[in-house]
């Protein structure tokens, strides 16, 4: 397959002998300043063309790599969207693959969450951002990327949210009024070393989804996404975080989202590529695997 995940180094394997499947989504709706997030998929698969065998940690990728072909809707509708990213992550979890989805702007996540939901299989969700995207509406619509988290959390999934620093009065209070579900360590926080190396809430589910919004890391790293804000995490302050996540508990699907690709910043493309090859190092190293 033609820009399949990282093909220059491991040949694409069928789906049902992947122990990964990525899918490309390539949906952008409801992006409220910066454009482009539906190149980010295709931008990610040609720029993993250049990436070596070993991922940031150096450990070897592993081989069973199976890249689905994009999902595509004319639609203007996310229900649409997210309809089908959900049967997409359905399926890959039918091949007991772990779903490496690809975005596009952050609502396909929702459709990964309803695809665990709907399989009865309450992970933890672990966010990295600049935003907390729990507002209720944004908008005018409740499916736009300002509120995927919190339709992930009305489904019943916990949180723990990693480098917000973007965030609104509503989203505060939502926070305050879901302490018991909604942990997070605020770019600042971290910062000021205020994170602790057991940063995970006691009682979090051992199984984990990582979504990472690319803005979460600094602009000064990742320039090229739609609504970037300073005060970020630098490249080794997220591996390191990831290492720790790694550790304890079992990553079972993940998203790298909301690239917008820019001709004047052609090492963000290279950079989301090695963050989604690491992630998928992680996840394969996880305890139980």
């Amino acid at each position: 397959m033609k820009n399949a995940f990282l093909a220059s180094e491991c040949p694409p394997v069928p789906a049902d002998d992947a122990a990964f499947h990525v899918i490309p989504a390539p949906m952008e709706l409801s992006v409220s300043y910066g454009q482009g997030t539906r190149l980010g998929p295709s931008a990610i698969l040609a720029a993993s063309q250049q990436l070596e065998a070993c991922d940031a940690e150096g450990r070897l990728t592993p081989a069973r790599i199976h890249t689905q072909r994009a999902v595509s809707s004319r639609s203007r509708d996310p229900e649409v969207w997210i309809a089908a990213v959900e049967k997409r992550v359905a399926q890959t979890l039918a091949c007991r693959s772990v779903p490496v989805l690809l975005g596009g702007e952050h609502t396909v996540s929702l459709g990964a969450a309803r695809a665990f939901h709907a399989a009865r299989d309450l992970v933890g969700f672990i966010q990295f951002d600049a935003h907390a995207d729990l507002r209720g509406t944004y908008e005018g619509s409740p499916l736009s990327h300002a509120c995927v988290m919190r339709r992930i959390h009305e489904l019943g999934f916990p949180c723990l949210q990693i480098a917000t620093r973007a965030v609104s009065p509503e989203e505060q209070e939502y926070r305050k009024a879901h302490r018991s579900s909604i942990s997070f360590y605020d770019a600042r926080v971290i910062a000021d070393d205020g994170m602790s190396r057991h940063f995970i809430p006691r009682g979090f589910p051992k199984r984990v989804y990582i979504t990472f919004d690319l803005d979460g890391l600094d602009p000064a790293v990742l320039p090229a996404t739609g609504t970037p804000v300073p005060g970020g995490l630098f490249w080794y302050d997220a591996i390191r975080i990831l290492r720790r996540i790694a550790a304890t508990r079992d990553i079972v699907g993940l998203d790298v989202v909301e690239l917008a690709p820019n001709r004047a910043s052609p090492h963000a493309d290279f950079t989301a590529a090695l963050l989604t090859q690491t992630l998928m190092g992680f996840a394969a190293a996880s305890p139980t695997r």
